[in-house]
C-alpha cells in the first residue's frame, strides 16, 4: 500500500488557471499524478484531497467517512465554514441514523412526480421574469433579473417564505457562502437568518399554509429551532445553486457557439445538455468534506481514523477515464454518471427540482432570445472565486 507524503505540496483553495470554467490546474495535475494527495488548508491543517471519479465515489458511499462536522479532524475549508457549523446542525452534517430520520421528513417534498407537477408554475414564473426583463429593452443583467429570482421564487413558494424578504435572505446567504467571511460575520448572518426562520415557523403554528415549513410543524417531531435550521439549508441551497448554475451555463454556451447552435437546432436535447453542463461546470468547487472514522484505503493510500478528506467533485467530473475528452463541453455526451449532486446517502435531496428549473430556464432563454449575446467582453465578467458556490456575480447580456 502506498504512503503519500506527509508534507502537503498544494493548498486548498488552489489558484485558478486561465480558463475560469476549469478546476485549478494543481488539482487537475494531482488527479493525473497522485489522485489521493495531501493538501494544506487555510489554517495550515493538513487534509487528504481525493480527485479521481472512482475514488470520490468510493469515499462518498463509504459509511466509514463521516459527514459529522463535530468529529475531531473534520476539515473546514474556511474560518467562516467552521463557525457556521458551530450552530444548529442540519442533516447534511449528520450521519445515519439521525441523518436518515431527518432527511425522510423531506424526501416526499422532492420526489420526481411531485416536482414535475410544478412544471406549469415554474414555466409561468420563467416567462413572467423574461417578460419584465425584455419589455422595451435590448439588454439586462441575467443574474439579477432572471437566474436569481427564478429559483428564489420557487423555493419561497415551496417553503412558505414571503418572497418580499428575498433581499434579506440573499444578503445573509452571501455572507454565509463567502470564503473570506469572518467568524463574527458568519455568526451575525446565521443568527439573523435563524431568528427570521424561527419567527416565521412560529407564525406557521398559528397560521398554517401549504408550505414545507407548515408541514414540518404539523408533524410535531421537530423543535422550532430544528425546523428553522432545516429551512435555512433549503432556502440558501435552493436559490444559490440553481441561480449560479443557470448563469454559468448560459455563459459557457455563449463561449462555445457550436454547442449553443446544436442546442438551438435540437431543443429536445435540453435535458441531456443540462447533465453535461452540470458535469462540465460543477459549481461546488470547494469539494465535499468528510472525516475518516477508521483506517481506510482509498486509491492505494491509507487514510487513518481522524483524518479529513475533501472530495473534489469538479476534478472527478473531468476525469478522462470516466469521461473521455472531459475538459471539453460536449452536449451530445451521456454525462449522467456525473457527481455534481454528490453521491451516496448524502447526495443532493433537491436535484429533481434543480433539474426542472435548469431545463425550463435554458429552454425558455434559448427559445425567446434567439439573438442572445454577451454585452461585455468576456474578460470583464466577474467570477465568484471567493464564494463556496461558483458562478458569476453579474452576466450582462443583449438580444
Amino acid at each position: 500500500m502506498a504512503t503519500a507524503a506527509q508534507t502537503p505540496g498544494i493548498t486548498h483553495p488552489a489558484a485558478r488557471g486561465t480558463c475560469p470554467f476549469d478546476p485549478p490546474p494543481a488539482y487537475q495535475q494531482a488527479r493525473q499524478d497522485e489522485p489521493v494527495t495531501r493538501v494544506s488548508l487555510w489554517d495550515g491543517a493538513p487534509s487528504w484531497l481525493v480527485t479521481r471519479h472512482e475514488d470520490v465515489k468510493a469515499v462518498l458511499s463509504d459509511a466509514r467517512f463521516s459527514s459529522d462536522s463535530t468529529r475531531p479532524g473534520f476539515p473546514f475549508i474556511s474560518a467562516g465554514a467552521r463557525q457556521l457549523n458551530a450552530g444548529q446542525p442540519t442533516f447534511i452534517r449528520l450521519d445515519d441514523p439521525e441523518h436518515a430520520r431527518l432527511r425522510r421528513m423531506l424526501t416526499g417534498e422532492f420526489m420526481i412526480k411531485k416536482v414535475e407537477a410544478m412544471r406549469p408554475e415554474v414555466q409561468r414564473i420563467a416567462d413572467d421574469l423574461l417578460d419584465r426583463m425584455t419589455a422595451g429593452r435590448t439588454g439586462a443583467d441575467l443574474v439579477h433579473e432572471f437566474a436569481l429570482p427564478l429559483p428564489s421564487l420557487v423555493i419561497c413558494l415551496l417553503l412558505g417564505v414571503p418572497y418580499r424578504d428575498h433581499d434579506f435572505f440573499q444578503e445573509c446567504s452571501r455572507v454565509l457562502l463567502r470564503r473570506d467571511s469572518s467568524p463574527e460575520e458568519v455568526d451575525a448572518a446565521r443568527d439573523r437568518l435563524a431568528d427570521y426562520l424561527v419567527e416565521l415557523t412560529e407564525t406557521k403554528r398559528a397560521e398554517p399554509d401549504d408550505g414545507i415549513l407548515s408541514r414540518l410543524v404539523a408533524r410535531g417531531e421537530l423543535s422550532t429551532e430544528e425546523i428553522g435550521a432545516m429551512g435555512r439549508l433549503l432556502l440558501v441551497a435552493g436559490h444559490e445553486t440553481t441561480a449560479n448554475m443557470t448563469a454559468l451555463s448560459v455563459l459557457a454556451l455563449l463561449r462555445n457557439p457550436d454547442q449553443l447552435d446544436h442546442l438551438r437546432r435540437h431543443p429536445e436535447s435540453v435535458p441531456g445538455a443540462v447533465e453535461e453542463l452540470l458535469r462540465y461546470l460543477t459549481i461546488v468547487h470547494s469539494g465535499l468534506t468528510r472525516v475518516a472514522t477508521e483506517d481506510v484505503e482509498v486509491g492505494g493510500v491509507r487514510i487513518r481514523a481522524g483524518e479529513g478528506v475533501i472530495c473534489m467533485i469538479n476534478t472527478a467530473n473531468r476525469d478522462t477515464l470516466e469521461f473521455p475528452g472531459g475538459d471539453e463541453l460536449d452536449l451530445t455526451r451521456d454525462a449522467r454518471r456525473h457527481l455534481a449532486f454528490g453521491f451516496g446517502v448524502h447526495q443532493c435531496l433537491g436535484q429533481p427540482l434543480a433539474r426542472l428549473e435548469l431545463h425550463i430556464a435554458l429552454d425558455t432563454i434559448l427559445r425567446r432570445l434567439p439573438r442572445l449575446r454577451l454585452a461585455v467582453p468576456f474578460e470583464e465578467v466577474r467570477f465568484r472565486g471567493e464564494m463556496l458556490i461558483y458562478g458569476v456575480h453579474e452576466l450582462p447580456i443583449a438580444w
